[in-house]
């Protein structure tokens, strides 16, 4: 009789603090080995700035420890992982996270990417499949670390929702953090300091993408009448009082919009007010997670404009946003609930998960250590959660994919 050990996806990890890199990784192996119990078919690590000037170091000595065929990994201004059970989130501080999956019927495949060898945008599917080795056929899903300063990461991401639509891609910029130092980048046991490691991963496994973006709406949804590439121009207002509707300059609607606040919203509208882009076009009721959130980076009070870190076009709709630790909690919360009861209501088999969070959440947005990855936890069970503190987070709205800020993207690994 087989054993059944060997026909499901297992999922470990281990987080050290310890401040030697040696006895980090020597205490993470142990640990994450022993909780696994049988073969990892992929590692992925993460560790903190804290130990940059020692990233050339960490490649050869998990080498000579650590018998798994993938790794992928990177660092970060801070790194999360699981310490007795419960998620843990270390902010500049020295520490070292290793998750250890094994994989059973799920093909994986390793890959670094410079940006030398991108192609071109109107390049067709086939030259970004024969840049990743991964044929459509195989539907991958993607995990991308990629270094924030040598690397044209919108064009990979956009070259890949090309050539793998159905695909979701998750990730994150490896960060340094307030402590400085370079950063790094690690895949198969070989250290880069430019570029994109990536992992694809097809066959027997689904990913599903959990996209927090920290922001709560304000007002009312409008529809774009007017614009020109990032300036939005005209804005249409339904008037549900009279049964029709009404143009008015973006500049009037956000001063009508900004006179009907608290004050306490007002205050927070000078400093952390944004415009939310929603991206689909035929949903009537407008939910949380439906808005791709971009800065709001400056009026033209001469004819009312208003332009966004994002293209604009007409018919779009979008909706302002403000964005504080509240805003932000009760948007994961939200988030979390409505995944928690889709899966209740059919899904199962969730074995790990991936946490890429923004340098600009942590402690220093809630004034508590945790709360990301402890609400989580709280809504989902304790499965195993690393990750790292990004200057940059890579996720799904809809159904493109996007280079976010000042958001928490999670990743959850499931088996069919």
């Amino acid at each position: 009789m087989q054993d059944s050990t060997y026909d499901r996806m297992k999922w470990a990890n281990a987080i050290s603090r310890r401040p030697s890199l040696e006895a980090a990784v020597s205490e993470v192996i142990e640990q994450a080995e022993q909780a696994l119990k049988v073969p990892a078919d992929l590692a992925l690590v993460f560790i903190s700035s804290a130990f940059a000037s020692d990233y050339p170091r960490l490649m050869p000595l998990l080498r000579e420890k650590l018998a798994v065929p993938h790794l992928l990994g990177c660092g970060g201004g801070g790194v999360i992982g699981m310490s007795q059970g419960q998620a843990e989130e270390v902010e500049g501080e020295p520490a070292l996270s290793l998750s250890l999956a094994y994989l059973p019927g799920v093909q994986i495949r390793t890959f670094h990417v410079s940006t030398e060898v991108l192609p071109d945008l109107d390049s067709p599917p086939n030259a970004w499949t024969d840049l990743i080795g991964v044929p459509q056929s195989e539907n991958p899903h993607f995990i991308l670390l990629a270094d924030p300063f040598s690397f044209k990461v919108n064009d990979l991401i956009q070259g890949l929702d090309f050539a793998y639509p159905a695909a979701v891609k998750i990730g994150g910029l490896s960060s340094t953090g307030a402590l400085g130092g370079s950063n790094g980048l690690f895949c198969d046991y070989r250290f880069y300091r430019e570029g994109t490691v990536g992992v694809a991963l097809s066959g027997d496994i689904i990913l599903e993408a959990i996209v927090a973006q920290g922001c709560r709406p304000i007002g009312d949804p409008y529809r774009v009448t007017a614009g020109e590439q990032n300036v939005m121009l005209e804005l249409e207002e339904q008037d549900a009082g009279a049964g029709g509707s009404k143009t008015r300059t973006p500049l009037e609607v956000l001063q009508k919009l900004i006179q009907g606040l608290s004050e306490e919203e007002r205050s927070l509208a000078q400093h952390s007010l944004f415009i939310g882009v929603a991206r689909n076009e035929f949903k009537q009721q407008l939910e949380p997670g439906d808005f791709l959130i971009r800065n709001l980076l400056g009026v033209d009070p001469r004819v009312g404009a208003i332009a966004i870190g994002d293209r604009v076009r007409p018919g779009q709709r979008i909706q302002f946003h403000l964005r504080d630790a509240k805003a932000s909690a009760d948007d994961l919360e939200t988030l979390l609930k409505r995944y928690r009861d889709q899966a209740q209501s059919g899904k199962s088999g969730a074995v790990g998960a991936l946490m890429f969070s923004c340098l600009g959440r942590g402690e220093g947005l809630y004034g508590e250590p945790n709360f990301d990855s402890r609400l989580f936890n709280h809504y989902l069970g304790s499965l195993p959660l690393s990750g790292f503190f990004c200057n940059g987070e890579i996720g799904p709205i809809g159904d493109s994919t996007f280079l976010h800020g000042y958001t928490s993207v999670f990743g959850i690994c499931r088996q069919p």
